[in-house]
């Protein structure tokens, strides 16, 4: 999949595509059908598959310094899309003179005279333009008035309701990434290079790898049993299960939240390298203990909860 990040990037034959078009944050279940109804859009055209999205997102750009809420950051969004056989991300800058553009300025300038879009297609909740002025029913008469197809999807819904980005943002803040999961389509995971902690974990008997949470979302605070891929140029070339504590360590009063992962059965080095640290259940919320000793058994005993889990 080649990514743009500007349209005058964009080659003659990445143009004129069938464009899917929204945040994508997460690539869950009903992104993934909208992604597939564009895919059948694109081989009936015989046109290149694309998919816009906006970095920074809107709610980023509007609300800088915010609560961090990204289930995707941008690799690993651009991973899982380009996973569903996308020719093309645009990857548009989400700034000042973009959020001015109204929505036939948006139509006009980034699709039919930026891109030459054939088709776009986008989610029935789907807003666009200056002060969210667009919505899927404005964006379906200026497709009619500039030559350019229009498909409105209606929302995916799964036995619990419709499929969001928000629902799967309360799972994981509740401590259900179990839930999360089924939303998703897959395990949420959080990834990142490990970075140099105080290696405390080492000397408690449990050495770690830590992850900065940095733009995630937090899911709840606590311990969870995971699995985790070391990649390297966005492939998995090993495999572990492990405990993880996400959060702030009490007994230790760290003030920024780490996801500090402990993989069973590994004996090396991580500094540098990068890891996605799948979220399979959340086992218990973080405690102050009143000394180390009662920290290192309740670590030991969640271990082997993780283990028999995981089994």
């Amino acid at each position: 999949m080649k990514v743009f990040r500007h349209i005058a990037d964009v080659p003659g034959a990445y143009k004129s595509a069938v464009v899917a078009i929204g945040n994508f944050d997460g690539v869950h279940i009903g992104h993934q059908a909208l992604i597939a109804e564009a895919r059948r859009h694109a081989d009936e055209r015989r046109a290149p598959l694309a998919v816009m999205v906006f970095e920074p997102s809107p709610q980023e750009f509007f609300r800088p310094g915010g609560e961090p809420f990204r289930l995707t950051p941008f690799r690993a969004k651009a991973r899982l899309i380009a996973a569903l056989r996308v020719d093309a991300m645009y990857a548009l800058a989400f700034d000042a003179a973009l959020a001015r553009k109204t929505a036939q300025e948006f139509a006009q300038d980034v699709l039919v005279d930026g891109l030459e879009t054939g088709c776009v297609i986008v989610g029935a909740d789907f807003r666009f333009g200056k002060d969210r002025g667009g919505d899927a029913a404005v964006l379906s008469y200026l497709g009619e008035m500039e030559g350019f197809g229009v498909v409105v999807l209606d929302p995916v819904a799964g036995a619990a309701g419709k499929i969001s980005s928000t629902g799967i943002r309360t799972a994981l803040k509740d401590g259900r990434p179990g839930d999360a999961a089924r939303l998703l389509g897959r395990t949420f995971a959080i990834e990142g290079r490990v970075e140099h902690g105080a290696r405390r974990g080492r000397t408690l008997g449990y050495p770690t790898a830590n992850i900065d949470l940095d733009g995630y979302l937090r899911p709840a605070f606590g311990i969870y049993a995971v699995r985790a891929a070391v990649m390297e140029n966005e492939r998995t070339v090993a495999r572990f299960e492990g405990v993880a504590n996400l959060g702030i360590r009490p007994m230790f009063e760290r003030a920024a939240p780490l996801l500090e992962a402990h993989l069973f059965d590994f004996d090396g080095e991580l500094y540098g390298k990068h890891l996605s640290v799948e979220l399979i259940a959340y086992l218990r919320p973080e405690t102050k203990f009143a000394s180390v000793d009662e920290l290192k058994a309740q670590m030991a005993r969640d271990a082997e909860a993780a283990k028999k889990l995981l089994r």
